[in-house]
């Protein structure tokens, strides 16, 4: 080690600060001295190295000393700069001790396959609605279709018509949107935003539930008009026992939500089932006890407590079931009523577009309801056989949505939590493109029962109402069936533009959807007006069923040309930018995290470049609609004459059926492929369990 002096004489820097020269290096490139003019260190001396693998001379190894900088240097340039220090995050102390810093959400797992969920939906559904037909069996075998029943009926509909109307359609359409956003957005992973949210929306079902409850007699007056005040106690005495209902209704609905939002869809469809259940077993119950009704004073105040009590516990079972799901998602809540400045403007806003929306279809269906109720008063009058008024339109619309609710809104329930990240990272083209996909994939099955639903529409109906005594039931069926064969028409209008609209309310938008909305439930207003005005006493309600399917089928076009149009145009997320509160300091919950968008994590944000194009692809959807309806139509029309040989009792309906069902099927199997639709076809054929060979690639190599 080279030793210094205290006064400096060993160390040439300090030599060199004293005015010394400093000593001359030799250069081991140029011995002699001479330098060509292009070298940069001619006036700099070039550094001494020793000869790889030699130590240092005089210096400690591996390392050696740095001496000290010249006194000159500092005079001269100055005093260095300090070395940079890494950036850190700030992180905002918890507000007043009531919100504690909330941990690291665990990292979201990939969300499975649309089809799986999909089809998990769709089971739970086709359980629940089975189980549903047995329940009605049971509630119809205890109470009869008399006054009895007929209060019942009213007072445990009212809890679903209320909360539906007020904010059923509200929390179905904008909550799973803002819960992905904000999970997305927040830093607590959207934590703290959905404690507000569920504790807001709960409030305002309890207020709803002891306003319905103190104006039971005023809302049974109003749905109901029963002239027997016997029986109108009896509703009322009903109606306080399943009102409470409208609160369990919520809180389901709201937990089915969050579910929905972390991509976990099976339990909100399965735990109806429970209801269903319980509801079967209070009313057999009641049966097992010998108790039967049909009057109204035949009910004791016993029984109406066990009847209703049961069935709203049916709710709160049904509601209590979705709990394991959510401590599986590791889902918490905490009551929170700071809702001033926690960015709950945007979905209250949608919230009251979304209200709009469905004041304007229950106005619609006050209208249908009016004119078909006087449509079927006047053909009784007139003597026309079969029911053509509002209970035949109403249960040809219960057939007609089955295969709507049990595929198209398991798929798009599926997608919409995709969707709402996928608008959030604004990756807009991506909407279009799922949307298109689950349309494709979902156009087999719903052409299929469209085309069942016209070919053989009178053995359906037959099927599920030809049950009974009297010469009215065959003729009662048969107009259903005319019915549902109107209907089925506009079948894949109504179950695309129901996919479409949810792509709106993905991006956070429920006001496009009120007007697109308005377009179609005036139109479908005023046909059934044209047709109730201008066609015979018997074909007045078919006319109405004709109405639903052009508004229909008006509603898809003008609802998918506004989406593409949006998809195409695109527009940058919606980021929730921090916010101050009223207590100082900016929440942490309401902080965008930067972090989601970082290089590598979304290169169509990144880079600022979008895909063209909305991704919907309508022309090759209309197309390949159109294909499937040509492969079916063979088999439709074998469908129709074998239905018609074997009769038109309830079981030469049910042979029929299902030969004529087996026809529609095998002519869409064999004619898919030579008609190029053929890749829709193959995931219907999987589900059936049929093996079908994948399509080959039309075009492009193939995939290694």
């Amino acid at each position: 080690m080279t030793m210094h002096t205290a006064d400096g004489s060993g160390d040439p820097y300090q030599a060199q600060a004293q005015g010394a020269p400093y000593p001359p290096q030799g250069d081991p490139y140029h011995p002699d001295g001479a330098r060509p003019q292009h070298d940069p260190y001619r006036q700099q001396g070039v550094p001494s190295y020793p000869p790889q693998g030699q130590p240092y001379p005089g210096q400690d190894q591996p390392t050696m000393q740095l001496g000290r900088i010249p006194a000159q240097a500092f005079e001269q340039f100055g005093q260095p700069p300090l070395p940079p220090r890494p950036v850190e995050r700030p992180v905002p102390p918890p507000r007043s001790g009531e919100e504690p810093a909330a941990p690291k959400p665990p990292a979201a797992k990939p969300a499975a396959s649309t089809g799986r969920n999909g089809l998990i939906m769709a089971m739970g559904s086709l359980a629940s609605r089975a189980l549903g037909f047995v329940r009605s069996a049971v509630i119809v075998a205890a109470l009869a279709t008399g006054p009895a029943g007929d209060a019942f009926s009213v007072a445990n509909s009212l809890p679903n018509i209320v909360y539906m109307m007020l904010l059923g359609g509200v929390l179905a359409s904008v909550f799973v949107p803002e819960l992905v956003h904000a999970m997305q957005t927040h830093q607590d992973g959207g934590q703290a935003y959905s404690d507000r949210l569920l504790t807001l929306c709960g409030v305002i079902l309890v207020v709803l539930t002891v306003g319905a409850w103190l104006f039971a007699p005023q809302i049974v007056d109003f749905y109901s008009g029963f002239d027997d005040p016997v029986q109108r106690e009896l509703a009322i005495t009903f109606a306080r026992y399943c009102l409470p209902q409208i609160l369990f209704y919520g809180v389901f609905t709201l937990l089915g939500q969050v579910l929905n939002a972390r991509d976990r869809f099976g339990a909100m469809m399965w735990t109806p089932v429970l209801n269903n259940v319980v509801a079967i077993a209070v009313f057999g119950g009641y049966l097992a006890m010998g108790r039967h009704a049909y009057e109204a004073n035949e009910v004791s105040g016993g029984d109406a407590m066990l009847l209703g009590l049961g069935s709203t516990l049916g709710i709160v079972v049904q509601a209590a079931a979705l709990l394991p799901s959510l401590r599986s998602a590791r889902f918490t809540y905490r009551p929170r009523f700071d809702w001033r400045g926690a960015g709950l403007t945007r979905p209250l806003r949608a919230a009251g577009w979304a209200l709009a929306l469905v004041v304007a279809t229950q106005l619609s269906f006050a209208v249908i309801t009016s004119l078909s109720t006087s449509a079927g008063t006047a053909a009784k009058d007139a003597g026309i056989l079969g029911g053509r008024g509002f209970t035949a339109y109403n249960n040809a619309y219960a057939l007609f949505v089955v295969p709507q609710g049990v595929i198209t809104v398991s798929l798009v329930t599926a997608l919409l939590p995709g969707m709402a990240r996928a608008a959030t990272a604004g990756d807009y083209r991506k909407i279009g493109e799922d949307l298109a996909g689950v349309l494709r994939s979902s156009a087999a099955m719903v052409v299929t029962a469209a085309v069942l639903f016209f070919a053989l529409g009178s053995q359906i109906a037959m099927a599920a109402y030809g049950y009974g005594s009297g010469s009215h039931v065959h003729d009662d069926a048969m107009v259903v069936g005319l019915l549902l064969m109107a209907f089925a028409v506009g079948l894949p209008a109504f179950c695309a533009q129901y996919g479409l609209a949810r792509g709106f309310y993905a991006m956070g938008d429920a006001r496009t959807p009120f007007w697109l909305t308005l377009i179609s439930t005036g139109t479908n207003a005023a046909l059934c007006w044209v047709a109730y005005e201008t066609l015979p006493l018997r074909y007045k309600v078919i006319g109405m069923a004709v109405a639903h399917t052009v508004a229909a089928t008006l509603s898809a076009v003008v609802t998918g040309v506004a989406l593409g149009r949006r998809l195409a145009k695109g527009a940058p997320p919606a980021a929730v930018p921090a916010q101050q509160r009223a207590g100082g300091g900016a929440d942490e919950t309401m902080v965008l995290r930067t972090d989601a968008f970082a290089p590598g994590a979304n290169a169509t944000v990144d880079l600022g470049v979008r895909r063209r194009g909305s991704g919907l692809e309508g022309g090759r959807l209309v197309v390949l609609h159109l294909g499937l309806v040509v492969a079916c139509l063979p088999g439709a029309l074998a469908a129709h004459w074998l239905a018609g040989r074997f009769g038109a009792g309830l079981f030469g309906s049910l042979t029929g059926l299902a030969a004529g069902a087996l026809a529609v099927l095998v002519s869409l199997f064999v004619l898919a492929r030579p008609l190029g639709v053929g890749a829709s076809v193959a995931p219907f054929a999987r589900k059936l369990r049929i093996p079908y060979p994948a399509p080959a690639p039309t075009s492009g190599k193939h995939r290694r």
